[in-house]
Protein backbone atom coordinates (compact mmCIF):
# COMPACT_ATOMS: atom_id res chain seq x y z
CA UNK A 1 0.00 0.00 0.00
CA UNK A 2 1.10 3.44 -0.92
CA UNK A 3 0.33 4.97 2.43
CA UNK A 4 2.96 4.28 5.35
CA UNK A 5 1.58 5.04 9.28
CA UNK A 6 4.59 6.32 11.17
CA UNK A 7 2.26 6.58 13.91
CA UNK A 8 5.31 4.84 15.76
CA UNK A 9 7.61 7.50 15.29
CA UNK A 10 5.31 10.48 16.39
CA UNK A 11 4.95 8.33 19.94
CA UNK A 12 8.61 7.76 20.48
CA UNK A 13 9.21 11.84 20.14
CA UNK A 14 6.64 12.53 22.36
CA UNK A 15 7.57 9.94 24.76
CA UNK A 16 4.02 8.27 25.22
CA UNK A 17 3.58 4.94 25.51
CA UNK A 18 0.56 2.35 23.97
CA UNK A 19 -0.88 2.33 26.94
CA UNK A 20 -1.15 5.82 27.83
CA UNK A 21 -2.22 6.87 24.60
CA UNK A 22 -4.96 4.19 24.38
CA UNK A 23 -6.09 5.66 27.38
CA UNK A 24 -6.21 9.22 26.48
CA UNK A 25 -7.63 8.73 22.79
CA UNK A 26 -10.32 6.20 23.95
CA UNK A 27 -9.61 3.14 21.36
CA UNK A 28 -8.55 -0.50 22.81
CA UNK A 29 -5.02 -1.33 22.84
CA UNK A 30 -5.13 -3.63 20.09
CA UNK A 31 -6.88 -1.38 17.74
CA UNK A 32 -3.95 1.36 18.49
CA UNK A 33 -1.34 -1.64 18.41
CA UNK A 34 -2.57 -2.00 14.86
CA UNK A 35 -2.44 1.52 14.00
CA UNK A 36 1.00 1.62 14.94
CA UNK A 37 2.36 -1.41 12.97
CA UNK A 38 0.23 -0.26 10.03
CA UNK A 39 -1.91 -3.18 9.84
CA UNK A 40 -5.23 -1.44 9.28
CA UNK A 41 -6.74 -0.63 5.73
CA UNK A 42 -8.87 2.29 7.14
CA UNK A 43 -8.75 4.75 9.90
CA UNK A 44 -11.89 6.74 11.19
CA UNK A 45 -10.99 10.47 10.94
CA UNK A 46 -12.65 11.03 14.53
CA UNK A 47 -10.02 8.42 15.41
CA UNK A 48 -7.51 10.32 13.79
CA UNK A 49 -8.67 13.83 14.93
CA UNK A 50 -7.92 12.06 18.63
CA UNK A 51 -4.65 10.92 17.82
CA UNK A 52 -3.77 14.51 16.55
CA UNK A 53 -5.06 16.04 19.17
CA UNK A 54 -3.31 13.94 21.57
CA UNK A 55 -0.09 14.51 20.14
CA UNK A 56 -0.42 17.95 19.13
CA UNK A 57 0.28 17.04 15.56
CA UNK A 58 -1.11 16.88 11.57
CA UNK A 59 -2.67 14.26 10.49
CA UNK A 60 0.40 14.48 7.60
CA UNK A 61 2.76 13.66 10.70
CA UNK A 62 1.60 10.23 11.12
CA UNK A 63 0.13 9.55 7.71
CA UNK A 64 2.59 9.31 4.55
CA UNK A 65 2.47 8.29 1.00
CA UNK A 66 4.98 6.65 -0.71
CA UNK A 67 5.05 6.64 -4.53
CA UNK A 68 6.98 3.60 -4.93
Amino acid sequence: MAIILRLDRIMADRKISLTELSERVGISMANLSNLKTGKVRAIRFSTLDAICRELHCQPGDILEYDET
